[in-house]
């Protein structure tokens, strides 16, 4: 199970929730490093995660099947209301959020397939790795200084905070982008992060009749190249915040690697 992306939900969103305190309200209406968005609008978009992981809506076909757009949709949504309404909504849902994907570490509903709308099919105790990484990355890249606009201070990420958000990417990798990505894969190719939160995996090509990248534990012998960064940057470039020629050293075949970089965007 995953209680580890448990433990790096609750640990992010208090380092999230001690922000909050500390921001003025002027401050709220700052754009943030996340295109189109203000700072509230950051926190509207992780409350509107938290009040439907607490009271998922109905299935409705005509919601956009992107899932940046199905965002940006709820994120609209809440564009009339104040600032305290929107923290409102956080505070409200949040901690039921947390206590639920606790609950969903246990048998037998743990390993149960769950479809998330456009980022593809997870097992329920992964959903914490989700909410792991969406805070993380949010408060990190996306508000905080010097990428985003605030001007404050957190202690350095953690090894415990960095490694579930980085699971949840590696577990979307194959499944966010599908064909497009899986035919810019042509042989083996090592991901190599390093620093807190470290993993090494290989990125094979697709093989299987579901057409998928699969991604497996450690540096395959066979491997065409190999991307080295550290795992903090990779949650900044392999989301497309920041190029991947800035973080990143390729060993190898450079020219196998290139277009899965390119093209790499988890969301």
């Amino acid at each position: 199970m995953t209680a580890a992306g448990v433990a790096a939900a609750r640990s992010s969103t208090a380092d999230l929730a001690e922000i909050v305190s500390r921001t003025e309200d002027a401050q709220w209406e700052l754009p943030s490093a996340c295109a189109g968005w203000r700072v509230i609008d950051v926190m509207a978009h992780l409350a509107a995660l938290a009040t439907e992981a607490v009271h998922p809506p109905p299935p409705d076909p005509g919601l956009p099947r992107n899932r940046e757009r199905y965002h940006d949709l709820r994120v609209d949504e809440r564009r009339s209301l104040s600032h305290r309404e929107v923290l409102d909504e956080w505070r409200h849902s949040t901690p039921r959020q947390l206590d639920l994907l606790a609950a969903a570490q246990e048998p037998p509903g743990a390993d149960e397939p769950v479809e998330v709308a456009g980022l593809g099919t997870y097992p329920r105790h992964l959903l914490a790795n989700t909410m792991a990484f969406n805070v993380f990355c949010h408060l990190r890249d996306d508000l905080l200084a010097p990428a985003g606009p605030l001007p404050f201070a957190l202690p350095a990420p953690t090894g415990e905070q960095v490694a579930p958000a980085v699971e949840f990417m590696l577990a979307g990798l194959p499944q966010m982008q599908g064909p497009e990505l899986a035919a810019a894969v042509t042989g083996p190719l090592v991901l190599d992060l390093t620093g807190p939160g470290a993993t090494t995996v290989t990125v094979r090509p697709a093989d299987g009749p579901d057409g998928r990248l699969t991604v497996v534990p450690g540096a395959a012998p066979d491997s065409t190249a190999a991307v080295h960064s550290t795992a903090l940057e990779f949650i900044a470039w392999g989301t497309t915040r920041t190029p991947w020629r800035d973080h990143c050293r390729v060993t190898g075949d450079g020219a196998t690697a290139t277009p899965f970089l390119d093209l790499l965007n988890i969301v």
